[in-house]
């Protein structure tokens, strides 16, 4: 008994000294007392499709963590081996690159997101090329990706996070339309030039606009929709005179953007408290399955009796899975890259930014595979790619005024 009053006194003994520490410094500002939560957001904050967890959500987790501080926290924490002389010091870790340097940091994104798709387009049509089979070829890009999750998970990096039934019924809607657009994508840049096939996807914002107004009943300014007039023009310029225009690749194209614009509004719906790389991760498992069927039912035929063979007979064995790899791992890293640059951005840079990439697959794609394009076709596209940037700016601009308006 003796030996646990001692230890009792001997506890409060050494919290007293912080006590009055904090006694005094609290005189100092008019008697309140501030409690600094010094750890970063990041610990406490997942990421959503580029978005932060909802403020309630990390005020819970900030009170939480509120209510397990003692008043003897501070005396514990200041030990001798520490080298503090006030107890309850608080000691600040150096920062470290990304917080010395984050315009760099910022710029590396911008650049790896552009360098990764470029690449990516590129390999996927050189292989088209050899191997003009683009629903086997979207069932590896998704596979690829998918094995590189779950080899993730196994590591940890990052920690996989339960789904229940609730989750996947929301994820269904955006993975059938992810690979709905997927595949159709992949079936125009087998048709036709790559930079044909962009230039027809920048009316993906007239598909956005128009389904927001009808569809989700959302009224849109006159102005946001006079500026998809030239993107509209444009496309139709470049399209009557392409040397390689096709209808194929024309409709594919377009099915594409009504596909990864419904794909938007299902992800609004979809919208969990999951960080953004594991709901991608599920989103590729969900429409590799949905890929799986169509590849085998319309190419599988084909690629038993001839177009395994002929691929290989072109350009080895090697090369061919080689090859087949890499487009896939491209495939999922840009993605990625895509994710993490819009989790460090603003809306409108991430406007400006999306379409100067356009503009540099378009660009590279036609240095690259030497495509011929008449006079027209050029001007077309760059009044498509105009009208893209202008009506980002104007939709950009519109959102930070409703954000502003919010917080004020």
């Amino acid at each position: 008994m003796a030996s646990q009053l001692l230890s009792r006194a001997t506890y409060f003994a050494g919290g007293i000294p912080s006590l009055r520490k904090l006694h005094r410094e609290t005189t100092t500002t008019n008697n309140h007392v501030a409690f600094v939560h010094t750890r970063p957001i990041a610990e406490g904050a997942n990421l959503i499709w580029g978005r932060q967890l909802r403020p309630s959500l990390l005020l819970d987790h900030l009170s939480a963590k509120r209510e397990t501080v003692r008043p003897t926290y501070a005396a514990a924490s200041s030990s001798p081996a520490g080298g503090s002389d006030s107890a309850g010091e608080a000691k600040v870790s150096p920062a470290g690159f990304f917080e010395k340097y984050p315009a760099l940091v910022t710029g590396f994104f911008f650049f790896m997101w552009y360098f990764l798709n470029v690449i990516f387009n590129i390999l996927n049509k050189k292989i088209y090329n050899y191997f003009p089979y683009p629903y086997f070829v979207s069932v590896i890009h998704l596979l690829v990706g998918v094995v590189y999750c779950l080899i993730s998970w196994v590591v940890g990096l990052p920690k996989r996070a339960p789904i229940d039934s609730t989750l996947l019924k929301l994820l269904i809607p955006v993975a059938f339309c992810h690979a709905l657009g997927h595949v159709t994508s992949n079936v125009s840049f087998a048709a036709v030039a790559v930079s044909f096939t962009h230039t027809i996807k920048a009316l993906e914002p007239f598909f956005n606009a128009a389904a927001s107004q009808f569809i989700l009943g959302q009224s849109i300014p006159i102005t946001l929709w006079l500026s998809l007039a030239p993107v509209v023009i444009g496309v139709s310029i470049a399209s009557l005179t392409e040397l390689s225009f096709n209808w194929t690749g024309f409709i594919s194209a377009m099915i594409s953007n009504i596909s990864f614009t419904y794909r938007s509004i299902y992800s609004k719906k979809a919208m969990t408290d999951m960080d953004s790389t594991n709901v991608y991760a599920y989103i590729s498992i969900i429409a590799l399955l949905f890929c799986i069927p169509p590849a085998v039912i319309v190419e599988g035929p084909q690629l038993l009796k001839f177009g395994f063979n002929d691929a290989i007979a072109k350009v080895g064995l090697t090369k061919f899975v080689s090859d087949l790899f890499w487009v896939g791992m491209f495939y999922h890293l840009y993605n990625q890259l895509a994710t993490n640059t819009l989790e460090r951005v603003a809306p409108l840079t991430h406007a400006v930014g999306n379409v100067l990439k356009r503009v540099f697959v378009i660009g590279f794609s036609i240095i690259v595979f030497g495509n011929k394009i008449s006079t027209q076709t050029g001007i077309g596209t760059c009044i498509a790619i105009a009208g893209v940037a202008l009506y980002s700016f104007i939709k950009a601009k519109m959102e930070e005024e409703k954000r502003r308006t919010k917080v004020a």
